[in-house]
């Protein structure tokens, strides 16, 4: 299992969210600041297909790092056609000869990673991998990391959580519904609006709440 980055450009296949956040950091407090995040979209590119955040959103984070911020859409079936068509790309372009990923145990996740930058020839990068959950969330937090949640799983976890931000308080309500603290195995997904690889604050301000998908979203536009 490879943790370790290869000397040489690298990517991060960037949600916007914390485990992403988390990986980021982790490599670039090793080599350097990545060469381009990889975000993909759905179908008309309104919103991105992890997250289901707003495409000024992700574009705030980037420019907030000052890291180019490389985009495609694509359905579901055709995802990892699209995204090996990315990884080609910002290897021609940006000569990347790795990728890192924020999964955390999800071993049908690392499979389908390595199987595609295999495919490209570059290295499969999972710095958090087998990493204990709350360290990694007091990692995140004593990095100075802020993050919050912009969707939860609907019967998993309250929809009154959107938009709080991820602290203490907010962990110890993780452990009372019984969810994965990380929120491996999908019961929620968040926003990352500033930390130590942010040049200033994204500043967010949030809309409707929609269920989609078996999913609470909160609207977030970059303000």
């Amino acid at each position: 299992m490879n943790r370790e980055l290869p000397k040489g450009p690298y990517a991060v296949s960037w949600s916007g969210g914390k485990d992403s956040a988390l990986s980021l950091w982790r490599a670039w407090s090793s080599v350097g600041a990545p060469a381009a995040l990889l975000t993909l979209f759905i179908e008309d590119g309104s919103r991105s297909r992890s997250h289901g955040l707003r495409p000024d959103v992700l574009a705030a984070q980037a420019d907030a790092m000052g890291v180019p911020l490389a985009v495609a859409s694509t359905s579901w079936q055709d995802y990892e056609m699209h995204f090996t068509a990315m990884l080609r790309e910002l290897q021609r372009e940006r000569g990347i000869q790795a990728m890192v990923f924020g999964d955390i145990d999800l071993e049908p996740h690392r499979e389908w990673c390595q199987r595609v930058c295999a495919n490209v020839g570059i290295a499969c990068v999972h710095p958090l991998w087998l990493d204990a959950r709350e360290a990694l969330l007091d990692e995140f937090l004593a990095a100075g990391f802020a993050t919050r949640l912009v969707a939860v799983q609907d019967g998993k976890l309250d929809p009154r959580l959107l938009g709080r931000v991820i602290d203490a308080e907010l962990i110890g309500e993780f452990r009372k519904a019984g969810i994965d603290l990380c929120g491996e195995n999908g019961e929620y997904h968040s926003v990352v609006t500033d930390g130590p690889c942010f040049r200033q604050p994204v500043r967010l301000k949030a809309g409707a709440q929609v269920l989609r998908d078996g999913y609470w979203f909160l609207d977030f536009e970059r303000e």
